[in-house]
Parts: structure tokens; sequence; C-alpha cells
């Protein structure tokens, strides 16, 4: 009975949200999609003109490929560290040790403040430090490169800390115990016990600082604005500044951003298959 009344009204419940699917992501999604092979400056008057957008991207632009590659090493070195770092930090804070609470609050309390108001923060900070050597975030590309990692570390790490900790929790004593019974050392239990047993913690923390660090935007922009000369730019920035900051080149920035939609799908997709293979093998 209740089954049959569920079935009868599950289009009442269903219909809205894909209503609301439609209007808020597809039609919006696929219309991107043919602007990106248009020429135009506003919806109404796009004219078609193929794939050369999309050569424009590359060949004409030099920001986009440094963007790129900018990103592409950003996310690399932030995501080994927050990794590294938040899996350290729940390995001590897992043991029984006074205080454990406070420091998960504590560690976890950076998560809260993201965004642009995140950026100016670290902004001020950096550019405070470095004012004793005469310099500034934005005056060397090293400096906005390493003011980024130091700013994602300090927002994230609480964040994934939380989650390896949940699966470290879930590891079975009486399993840990048998290894050392047997002579297992510390190491030997961490490398063959503890992390294949959190590989699903891990898989969903390496989804979630991959996608996070690629495809930075707001604190780019309020920590370095892609200064000096747009080399700290990062693939979401320099769509950003493509598209509403260069006339002529809309179609060009949406190309790029069609482009970035693809590299995160694949690089997100890529990194999903890749370690929940290691779940299965664990």
């Amino acid at each position: 009975m209740i089954g049959r009344t569920l079935k009868k009204y599950f289009p009442l419940f269903a219909l809205p949200t894909l209503i609301a699917f439609l209007l808020a992501f597809l039609i919006p999604f696929i219309a991107g999609i043919y602007l990106s092979f248009t020429e135009f400056t506003t919806v109404n008057d796009a004219t078609f003109v193929g794939f050369q957008n999309y050569i424009r991207a590359f060949s004409e632009d030099r920001d986009f490929l440094n963007a790129l590659w900018f990103t592409v090493k950003f996310t690399l070195v932030s995501v080994v560290s927050v990794n590294v770092l938040a899996f350290a930090l729940a390995l001590m804070l897992t043991r029984d040790r006074p205080g454990t609470a406070l420091y998960r609050t504590v560690f976890f309390m950076p998560n809260l403040i993201g965004g642009i108001v995140l950026g100016y923060i670290w902004q001020l900070i950096i550019n405070g430090v470095l004012y004793g050597f005469g310099t500034t975030i934005t005056a060397d590309p090293t400096y906005g490169f390493w003011g980024l990692v130091i700013m994602t570390n300090w927002q994230l790490i609480g964040y994934m800390m939380i989650i390896y900790i949940a699966g470290i929790q879930n590891v079975p004593t009486e399993q840990i115990e048998a290894a050392r019974v047997d002579g297992a050392s510390g190491p030997q239990i961490l490398w063959r016990i503890t992390i294949p047993s959190v590989m699903p913690a891990i898989t969903i923390c390496l989804f979630l600082t991959l996608t996070n660090a690629f495809k930075l935007f707001d604190q780019n922009l309020a920590l370095t604005a892609g200064a000096p000369s747009r080399r700290t730019s990062m693939l979401a920035l320099d769509i950003y500044q493509t598209f509403y900051g260069r006339a002529g080149y809309e179609g060009v920035g949406q190309a790029k951003a069609v482009i970035f939609f693809l590299l995160v799908a694949a690089v997100a997709l890529l990194q999903l298959y890749l370690t929940r293979r290691k779940e299965y093998d664990s």
C-alpha cells in the first residue's frame, strides 16, 4: 500500500527537481558549450565560428598555457601537502591523549573561513612577514605560489583531517593488536593495515583537495589577482580575466571554460578510478 502511494506521488516530487536541474544547470551548460563555438558580446548576437575560439585560446593567448601549468604545479603540491599533513594529524588525534577533542575543533575552524575573505586575510599576513624583506606577495610569482599553497593548506587540512579520523577510527583494533603480537612495527602496521583500511577516506580526501585546488578562484583573486603580470593566475581566474577583461574575447573565454570543465572532469574521474582500484585491491 505504501509502495503504491509513493509510486503514485513520485512524479509530484520528482518533477520540480527535474525542472530546477534543467533551468539551473543543463540548459545553461548546453548554452555555454554552444557559445564557445561563436563570436558574441551578448547571447542574441552570437555568430558561429566553429573551432576558432579554441584555436585562439592556445595560439594567441600564452597566458592560458601559463595558467594551466601554474594550476597543475599548485594542485600537485597542495594535494600532497594537505593530505600528508591531514593524515598525520589524524593519526595523532586518534590516540588516547587528553585534549584531542579541543585540538580537532581548533584544526577544523579554518575551514569555516573561505572565499575572498580568506584570501585578503592571508594577503595581510604574508605581506606583513615579507615587509621586513622589502617586498610583497605580488612582487614575485614564487611568493604568490607558496602563498596560495599555505592558504590552501590552512583552509583544507582540518576538513580532511576529520574525514581521516573517521576512517582511522573504523580500523579494527583486533587486527592491529594481532599484528603487534606477530611482531609488526609501527611503520609496518601503518603501511599494511591502517592505510589500506582507510582507502575510502583517502579516495574522498584526494577528490576534494584535487577539485578544490584545481578550480580555485576567489582566493586566487583576493590573494594575488594574478600579479605580477598574470604569472600567478590560475585557470579559473584566467578565464574570468579573458571573458570580462578583454573586448572581443568573450567566445575565447567561453571556450576556455569548456576546456577547463573537461580538464577538471577528466582529472577527477581518473583519480577516482585509480584510488577505487586500490580500495578493491586492499
